[in-house]
């Protein structure tokens, strides 16, 4: 599974859900700890910055997240993924491990990332 274009409601929901996530939550930052969230089937949600370089360092995500049925997402920046997790740090990756308050959203971002696979 290659990149996707990602709607702009949906990343809008999806910086969302990383700040009421990252407040009521958990969430796991860092290309490390979102493979480790997906290997132990602990991530709801794996979002992923678009502007990695190399790209070698978070090609296997989406491949490990299709293998375990786990959604994902991606937002153009490291800066706005970090931003977003409130690290004020750029940052590759991250996992959704426990959606607190944004459960509800993270299942809802989930369903409309599957349609746009398809």
């Amino acid at each position: 599974m290659s990149k996707f274009e990602v709607p702009k409601e949906i990343l809008d929901q999806t910086y969302e859900a990383i700040e009421i996530a990252s407040n009521t939550g958990k969430i796991r930052k860092g290309v490390n700890e979102a493979t480790k969230a997906i290997e132990r089937e602990k991530a709801k949600l794996v979002i992923i910055a678009g502007d990695v370089q190399p790209e070698e360092i978070i090609m296997h995500l989406p491949i490990l997240c299709d293998e375990k049925s786990i959604a994902y997402t991606y937002v153009p920046t490291k800066a706005d993924l970090g931003n977003a997790a409130g690290i004020g740090v750029p940052t590759s990756a991250l996992a959704i491990i426990e959606g607190g308050d944004a459960k509800d959203l993270i299942e809802n971002i989930s369903k409309k990332v599957a349609e746009l696979k398809k």
